[in-house]
């Protein structure tokens, strides 16, 4: 599969098959949040791959009772060890290298046939609390993935390029 197949074909995944994702699957998946690029090559990613199901099932219960996380057969749990360097532009590194560190893996996950879901409505302390996560690491997203239990693939309702685009000046 080619990245804009990737890109047409991902979608989030709220609802997946009891089935295991392969050992190779999950390394390369991790190998792309790897290799994404980072500002000032700080890497500040981190990323915790919870497969144990009484582990997932707090990690629902912490997401604000969302149990397809806990049904999901891997959770990937992204977290920033980081110092809060701020980018000239004023933006903090962290969030931005971990989305884009996650956004290699979900379409990575779909080159294999996975799927899965960015979940941002979590508890932090409590994903720490579960983990065992140190105080000064951030937590900044889930994302369970796994098999979907409905692979079909509908058009995505997005706003057309003029509506988003400005050439030169707004």
């Amino acid at each position: 599969m080619d990245v804009m197949e990737a890109i047409k074909t991902r979608k989030s995944i709220r609802a997946f098959i009891d089935k295991p994702v392969e050992e190779e699957k999950l390394n390369k998946v991790i190998e792309a949040g790897r290799l994404a690029p980072s500002a000032s090559n700080r890497q500040e990613w981190r990323f915790i791959i919870v497969r144990d199901p009484d582990l997932r099932q707090g990690l629902a219960s912490a997401a604000r009772g969302q149990t397809f996380v806990g049904e999901a057969p891997v959770v990937i749990v992204a977290c920033a060890e980081t110092d809060n360097h701020v980018m000239t532009c004023g933006q903090l590194c962290y969030p931005i290298d971990v989305a884009i560190a996650l956004d290699h893996m979900s379409l990575a996950a779909v080159d294999f046939g996975l799927g899965g879901c960015w979940i941002g409505a979590f508890d932090e302390e409590k994903v720490k609390t579960l983990l065992g996560i140190p105080e000064e690491v951030r937590v900044v997203e889930l994302m369970p993935i796994g098999y979907a239990s409905d692979p079909s693939i509908r058009e995505k309702n997005r706003l057309s390029v003029r509506e988003i685009v400005k050439y030169e000046r707004w």
